[in-house]
Formats: C-alpha cells, sequence, structure tokens
C-alpha cells in the first residue's frame, strides 16, 4: 500500500506542465512549455490584468507607465514604447514577454530567444478575448470572472446616469493634439453604454487625430479631456462658440483618472463610474 502511494507520488512529480500555445494579435503563434513565472509586461492595460488574475508576483519588470496595483512601482521599469530597454529586458530572464502591437520592439526580442505575446485591446470585444489569452498564459481558470465584474460595474455605472443626462453629445480628448476617442475605442463604447452621445464617428477609427474646426462644428454638449491637456482649452480660436464652453460643462480629469480613463483592462466599471459622474453633475445639473 505504501509503495503504491509512493509510485503516485513519484508520477505526479514527473508528469511536466502541459505546454500551451498562444496566438497573439499579430498572428503569431508562441509555445509556452509551462505558465510562465517570470513575466515583463510592457503595457499598463497588461500589467493590471496579470495581476487582476492573481500573478503580480510573477511580474519581474514592467514599462514606466504600469503604475497600478502600487506593488508593480517597485518593479525594474524597462522604458516605454519608443525607448524600450532590451538588454534589461533580457537580463530579467522573462519566462514571456507581453508587448503591445504599437511598439516595435518584439521581433528584436525574439531575435535574443525570448518568448513574446503581443495584444492590444481597444475595444470591449478585445478587453474579453485578452483576458482570454492572458489566463491560457497564466493558466488561471475562470478569467471570464473579471470580464464579468467589468460588464456589471459598467452597468451599475449606467443605471446611475439621469434620463436628462441621456443623448448628450459629447467629444472627449484623449491627448494634447486633438486626439480624440472614437465611437469604436473602448471609451467611446463606455459612453455609448452610458446612454451618451460622440461627435467621433466610428468611421475616423478608435482613436483619430480630429481639426479643431471639426469639434467647433459638431458643438459638443459636453467635453471631457485630461488635466494635462485642458491648458488653454478655452481660449482656442472659435471655440468659444462651442456650447459646453458656453455653459461650462467641461469635465477635467486628474491624472490619476486619466490612467484609470485611459487602460482597457479590469478597471474599466470604475473608469465607467468616472465618466457617469461627470454626466451628472455636468449635464444634469
Amino acid at each position: 500500500m505504501l509503495e503504491r502511494f509512493f509510485l503516485v507520488l513519484l508520477l505526479a512529480v514527473a508528469v511536466p506542465a502541459q505546454a500551451v500555445e498562444i496566438k497573439d494579435d499579430l498572428g503569431f503563434t508562441t509555445q509556452l512549455p509551462a505558465p510562465p513565472q517570470r513575466i515583463v509586461s510592457l503595457l499598463p492595460s497588461l500589467t493590471e490584468t496579470v495581476c487582476e488574475l492573481g500573478a503580480c508576483a510573477r511580474l519581474v519588470g514592467v514599462d514606466r507607465y504600469s503604475n497600478f496595483p502600487a506593488s508593480v512601482n517597485a518593479l525594474p521599469k524597462v522604458g516605454g514604447m519608443e525607448d524600450t530597454n532590451v538588454e534589461l529586458i533580457a537580463s530579467l530572464k522573462p519566462d514571456v514577454v507581453l508587448v503591445a502591437v504599437s511598439s516595435r520592439v518584439a521581433e528584436r526580442l525574439r531575435a535574443l530567444g525570448l518568448k513574446v505575446v503581443v495584444l492590444e485591446p481597444r475595444s470591449y470585444k478585445d478587453v474579453q478575448r485578452v483576458l482570454n489569452i492572458i489566463g491560457q498564459v497564466l493558466d488561471v481558470p475562470d478569467a471570464q470572472r473579471v470580464w464579468r465584474h467589468i460588464e456589471a460595474g459598467v452597468a451599475a455605472a449606467a443605471s446611475a446616469v439621469p434620463a436628462s443626462a441621456r443623448g448628450v453629445r459629447v467629444y472627449y480628448e484623449v491627448a494634447s493634439g486633438l486626439w480624440a476617442a472614437g465611437e469604436s475605442s473602448f471609451m467611446g463604447e463606455t459612453l455609448t453604454r452610458l446612454g451618451a452621445g460622440n461627435i467621433i464617428p466610428a468611421s475616423l477609427g478608435p482613436f483619430p487625430k480630429i481639426n479643431p474646426e471639426f469639434v467647433v462644428k459638431a458643438n459638443p454638449a459636453l467635453i471631457m479631456i485630461g488635466q494635462r491637456g485642458s491648458e488653454g482649452l478655452t481660449q482656442r480660436p472659435g471655440w468659444d462658440r462651442i456650447d459646453a464652453i458656453k455653459r461650462g460643462r467641461i469635465c477635467v480629469f486628474k491624472p490619476e483618472e486619466g490612467d484609470i480613463l485611459a487602460r482597457p483592462g479590469p478597471r474599466m466599471a470604475e473608469a465607467a463610474q468616472i465618466m457617469a459622474k461627470c454626466l451628472r453633475e455636468k449635464v444634469s445639473s
């Protein structure tokens, strides 16, 4: 009986972790022989997703913009999209590197023999898909529990928007230089779910660069903008004719709010609550 117990135990130890094959957003297939224990993330939304799935302790390096949860601030920072420190990443000996589609570093990392998975969520559908993929990478069961939490939180935020604020036309400037959130972006989809309109149609893409005169002609009733880009907003040529500016309907988001709003990941329900609060305070009042 005792011999049989030790035989079963030996077999259990000898069975290797199941390999997984991951197809990323560029169509590249990466084989991971076992769930990675050393991970580098080069996109804040991916960092937050790894942590929300309970694998924060497996992160050994992150990009300079990853700052949530607070524990990741103690990790080595490996640069941004334009100045990624490839040598530092290699020195961290990661089992896998999570990279944004818009980054150009994937091939350089692969040339060093590193495993790379390229992911970049831009819509609600993308977020749900990326959750599944990272769940596979981490070997975490039921990664969709995070998605269910997001959906429930967004629905709760929408229910808190009064009827008087529904249908209001919004201009959401996501970055200086008039980069806007279009209807097809995750930010635009949140606005839609909250019952608001968007002056930037889906046909212009998720985050188009807008001509300032376009905004004047569209005449939004509400403007959402980050603190960094809000300076001089009301002095832009012709913008004094915009209804939102004439009526003081401008929501200026603090940097920490901007981080939440700009990251398509686990904190999207919180982002919806921030937008809903803006609609309640600026439109329904």
